[in-house]
């Protein structure tokens, strides 16, 4: 699945709060932590599968109403910081969107088999070697 930033962000909503860190007195005055969060039960962007499938991924960044939280507050700017935060939030989902390919057993070798089995005999004569007739 291809998702796309301009989709997400019609379902998102935004929390801003103020940021600690770097800025000098622009750090009490304006908000600049984004906390983004995401229902993906109500979201139209997925199927059911991919909903089952995201809910069971994503369990961990479930907060106490069941919405996928990302907090970004690495920015000076509100607005770069919600771009980070939709990016990582694509980032995620995609994450858990992807199956990986199943492995398949490979076969072994014709080679390895007869080295194998080379190496059965060789230690098979060499106990048999060992054994003596102490018949005097």
């Amino acid at each position: 699945m291809n998702l796309n930033k301009a989709d997400l962000q019609k379902e998102v909503s935004y929390k801003t709060s103020r940021s600690g860190g770097k800025g000098g007195q622009n750090v009490n005055k304006v908000s600049t932590k984004v906390e983004l969060l995401f229902d993906i039960n109500s979201s139209a962007l997925f199927s059911d599968e991919e909903k089952l499938l995201l809910n069971k991924k994503l369990q961990t960044r479930f907060n106490k109403d069941g919405l996928v939280q990302v907090i970004c507050d690495e920015e000076r700017s509100q607005y770069l910081n919600k771009e980070i935060a939709i990016e990582r939030l694509v980032l995620l989902l995609t994450n858990a969107l992807h199956k990986p390919k199943a492995r398949k057993p490979s076969k072994i070798s014709k080679a390895a088999k007869l080295a194998r089995l080379g190496n059965k005999r060789i230690q098979s004569a060499k106990k048999a070697d060992r054994k003596k007739d102490f018949d005097y």
